[in-house]
């Protein structure tokens, strides 16, 4: 017998070789008809696999997001055998679960595929589906591996196969097809009742430009059909809010091919409004003490060497800068931090200059693959709301907590009001990723989670996504239509200082290394401001958005007590403009809907005879006749309500 604990804490005894559907059975045959797979000892099974020793078992269902990955993970699998029955001799990349639905790449060799082949494969893989054919997980040594996929001629396989260990390979076999893959899998794609394939694009294999770029078909599946016409509705809704179609049409930014691809230019309006998030920032910064800087656009190769952004990012790097002078090169900047160290360097510091905090709107840039960008939420050059903490050990928890304190007020004043904080800690079976002592990461992240406790954040813990110098507490935000975005990170750091050989003189006049905190509350200014737009589908908070006015003079008569009211609002710090077009003013309200201006003034004959305004409200309508003065206090006084969260 084996002692197997669930987690309620509760311990059962059941035969060695016991498999997760049994123990599910055991407990109720509804649970049991619903399980997908099992969490053994923090590792994902099977849930037809047995178990031989004590285990810690949970059970894992839809209603997980491990489940989630398990059923999309499997829909790739079957997309890929109905791909197979209807193209024979096509080659397989890889086909993983992503955060909704799956992905395949596929060789597709001569064949011609388009979005209009998606009906024929999606009826494919009902009809297997509904076959409900079982999924076969088998073990199998490297060398008949390599000798399957050799005699199948899908080099893309066996390349896969090169990097693993015999004795951990294993495949996967639905009906005729059969898979290399780690799994786990459904135990039969009979559960998979919904399906629909939603766009193809070009993938290199491996990320690798210079190699052959293969058709990456994407897809998601549910267990019922209604799951599924929720989530198209939910696409339809995220297409009106994309913030590349919202973008263009307010005229906030825009992409040119001769500047360069993943390369932004914000225009006019969307300059303006970068620049109000920015300097709201800059205030709440002034309030916790710290100061600005400016750092240039590129670096010295060996400032990057001495930081380790060189060896750990140096292939996502632009190529280095080379000067006349031999042998000198720079980088294009790709982090804010180790300029941040230098400026610290700058001049000898006690310990009663701690905890000094300084802070930069520093552009920076990742030579992102071509495919992977995506608007502002993906790009080559982007602004970070970058600050630097440099403290004592002693002050590290409570100036951690004084970073959570500002990213909250933000979230909050931007009515992110659904997040979570997700504590990113290292692999530690896997420290080749990381930089420093086992002492100092350990430190490092009982910091962050003593301060997520101090603040009371929902909290939940990813092992393997720390940064390669330090841990990190990263803001996982719900936009209005629930999909989740990461946005503010803050980060833990004994290493850097210690790399740039930091320090400070101590109350007892010894020298010691300071401790690092890195932050930023938007994350990038360009992602920030992408989520922003598709959460308010461009509906802008009303200190915040580019034009919180807009004149409509009924005709030209109109037209120079319009430019007076202007002028008075203008004086009165409200961002107004004139419509005057020879438009009727239907069309003109209208198009100051479309627009998402928050306030149109309608002003004719009664208005200019009474010097009064007529204000209509986006989305709420008509709010009568009112001066100028009591219109300008409407507005400040909206104003003053948001920002007072």
């Amino acid at each position: 017998m084996i002692n197997i604990t669930l987690p309620d804490g509760s311990i059962r005894q059941y035969d060695n070789g016991v498999s997760a559907y049994e123990i599910a059975l055991s407990i109720s045959e509804g649970l049991a008809r619903n399980v997908f797979a099992a969490m053994v000892n923090d590792e994902m099974w099977d849930i037809v696999r047995p178990i031989h020793d004590d285990a810690k078992v949970r059970l894992i269902t839809w209603n997980d997001d491990e489940g989630k990955h398990v059923f999309w993970h499997s829909s790739a699998h079957l997309m890929a055998e109905a791909i197979e029955l209807l193209y024979p001799g096509v080659k397989f990349g890889i086909g993983p679960s992503i955060e909704t639905g799956f992905y395949y790449d596929v060789d597709f060799l001569d064949y011609t595929i388009s979005s209009d082949d998606f009906k024929k494969i999606e009826d494919k893989m009902v009809e297997l589906a509904a076959g409900k054919q079982a999924v076969i997980r088998k073990e199998i040594s490297k060398s008949d591996a390599v000798s399957y996929f050799e005699k199948k001629g899908d080099e893309y396989k066996l390349e896969l196969i090169q990097s693993l260990e015999d004795g951990t390979i294993t495949f996967y076999q639905s009906g005729d097809f059969v898979d290399l893959c780690r799994g786990p899998h459904l135990p039969s794609m009979g559960f998979i009742k919904a399906i629909k394939l939603l766009n193809l694009a070009g993938a290199y294999w491996r990320g690798d430009e210079k190699r052959k770029q293969l058709t990456r078909i994407y897809g998601v599946t549910f267990p019922k059909k209604k799951e599924l016409d929720e989530y198209l509705l939910l696409l339809e809704e995220a297409k009106k809010r994309d913030h590349r179609k919202l973008g263009k049409e307010m005229e906030l930014f825009t992409f040119s091919p001769k500047v360069g691809i993943g390369l932004p230019i914000w225009l006019p309006k969307g300059a303006a409004l970068r620049e109000r998030l920015e300097n709201f920032l800059k205030k709440v910064q002034k309030e916790y003490g710290y100061q600005q800087v400016i750092c240039p656009h590129i670096g010295h190769v060996e400032l990057y060497k001495t930081s380790g952004h060189y060896q750990k990012y140096g292939a996502d790097s632009f190529r280095p800068i080379t000067t006349p002078q031999e042998g000198e090169e720079f980088f294009l900047k790709p982090m804010n931090c180790p300029h941040h160290c230098e400026i610290y360097a700058n001049k000898p510091h006690s310990y009663k200059d701690l905890p000094l905090r300084i802070a930069e709107f520093g552009t920076v840039y990742r030579y992102e693959q071509s495919g992977e960008l995506h608007g502002l939420t993906r790009v080559r050059g982007f602004t970070q709301d970058d600050a630097h903490i440099f403290c004592t050990p002693e002050q590290l928890e409570d100036e951690f907590c004084k970073v959570i304190d500002i990213v909250l007020y933000i979230l909050k004043t931007l009515e992110f009001d659904e997040f979570t904080a997700q504590i990113s800690l290292r692999d530690t079976e896997n420290r080749d990723k990381y930089i420093g002592s086992d002492e100092n990461w350990e430190k490092a992240e009982s910091a962050i989670i003593n301060a997520a406790k101090k603040r009371n954040l929902k909290t939940f813990i990813e092992i393997g996504e720390a940064a390669f110098y330090g841990p990190k507490l990263d803001f996982m935000v719900k936009d209005a239509i629930g999909r989740k975005w990461q946005l503010g990170t803050i980060q833990v750091d004994y290493n850097l200082p210690e790399r740039f050989e930091l320090e400070y003189i101590g109350s007892d006049n010894l020298k010691y290394r300071p401790v690092m905190i890195h932050r930023a509350p938007f994350g990038s200014m360009e992602r920030f401001v992408a989520v922003l737009i598709e959460h308010t589908e461009g509906n802008f908070p009303l200190w915040l958005t580019p034009n919180q006015a807009i004149i409509l003079p009924i005709s030209e008569k109109y037209q120079q007590y319009a430019e007076d009211v202007c002028k008075k609002l203008s004086q009165m710090d409200i961002r107004v403009t004139i419509d005057d077009r020879s438009e009727k003013t239907g069309k003109k309200i209208r198009d100051a809907e479309l627009q998402k201006i928050p306030y149109m003034i309608i002003v004719g004959e009664k208005e200019m005879n009474e010097n009064t305004l007529s204000i209509r409200q986006h989305r709420v309508g008509d709010l009568g006749s009112m001066t100028v003065e009591t219109f300008t206090t409407l507005i400040n006084d909206k104003i003053k309500e948001l920002l007072s969260v």
